[in-house]
């Protein structure tokens, strides 16, 4: 069974968005990477978000964009 892939631009991550990132690290059913760049430079100066399953999920504050993250997995399964 593949697991949700949910991945984090660094800029983003030393923005703000690293305590999502270590929260869903801890979470056995996703898989979590980081990468140097994802190219959605505006939305990372903008806003902290993560790229799940190929989409991107956005959110005002690390707290609100962890529980984004969950909802959209919830929403759109894999199977």
């Amino acid at each position: 069974m593949l697991n949700p892939l949910v991945e984090f631009c660094i800029s983003n991550l030393a923005n703000g968005a690293q305590q999502t990132y270590e929260q869903l690290e801890q979470d056995p059913d996703i898989d979590v990477l980081e990468y140097g760049c994802l190219s959605y430079c505006t939305k990372c100066a903008e806003n902290f978000y993560a790229v799940v399953n190929g989409d991107i999920v956005e959110a005002d504050t690390p707290e609100e964009l962890t529980k984004c993250i969950y909802k959209y997995i919830e929403e759109n399964p894999m199977w």
